[in-house]
């Protein structure tokens, strides 16, 4: 599967549907996030579902175990290919959401999110979180390999660790993807913990997650376009 994975990061579904007809010639998939999920609800999951398109819903659940299920069960539901929940909500909940998602009408791929890509050392110190990055995210990949989840979500900068951790079967999707012209062109950003698209994947990502760099850029269709000649 084409491993670009286009984040829909707009608040209104009429500039997704035009950003996904535009884009899905190059995109393996796209990416629903809280910013659109909650502008438009799931009226926006059914319009790409109905396209054909792959969606990775991104809402990070992150509850007691039997919430989650039931978040994970109205997504597959909804015929999403692939969804998130937070790690740091313990093995029982990720768990939960592993088997709601077996049970359902569909049976997407479960990720955790490890450690956000926009914290650095001295923000998970401010949490109470000792570790070094590196250290905390693979901590988290095992525990979420343990609770049999496909796979997780960490900064192209621990793929590498993750992969030698848990394994070559182990799903690892990466956001974060930026290069210097991307950074220039997109001003304040508030990643912090970046690589380029070619490194991410020849480092072991199964998949990038790319936003502003696409969808912000003047012509977003030559931005994806050259992301995806970097994957090839």
């Amino acid at each position: 599967m084409n491993p670009l994975l286009i984040a829909l990061d707009v608040s209104s579904k009429n500039r997704a549907l035009e950003l996904a007809d535009i884009l899905r010639d190059v995109a393996g998939g796209f990416k629903i996030g809280s910013r659109l999920f909650t502008a438009e609800g799931p009226s926006i999951v059914d319009a790409l579902v109905a396209r054909g398109d792959k969606i990775f819903l991104d809402l990070k659940f992150h509850d007691i175990p039997n919430t989650v299920a039931a978040a994970v069960t109205a997504a597959s539901d909804l015929g999403v290919w692939m969804l998130t929940v937070h790690t740091q909500g313990g093995i029982d909940m990720m768990r939960a959401a592993k088997e709601a998602a077996l049970s359902g009408s569909a049976t997407p791929l479960v990720v955790g999110i490890t450690v956000l890509t926009s914290l650095d050392h001295d923000a998970l110190q401010t949490i109470g979180v000792s570790r070094q990055i590196p250290d905390q995210v693979t901590r988290l990949a095992s525990l979420a390999q343990k609770a049999e989840l496909d796979g997780v979500v960490a900064s192209p900068r621990e793929v590498k660790a993750i992969r030698e951790t848990c394994g070559s079967d182990f799903k690892i999707v990466t956001p974060g993807i930026r290069s210097g012209l991307e950074t220039t062109l997109l001003g304040h950003d508030d990643q912090v913990r970046t690589a380029s698209a070619t490194d991410a994947v020849q480092d072991g990502a199964d998949y990038i997650v790319v936003g502003r760099p696409i969808i912000e850029a003047p012509d977003p269709i030559e931005a994806a376009q050259r992301i995806s000649a970097e994957l090839a």
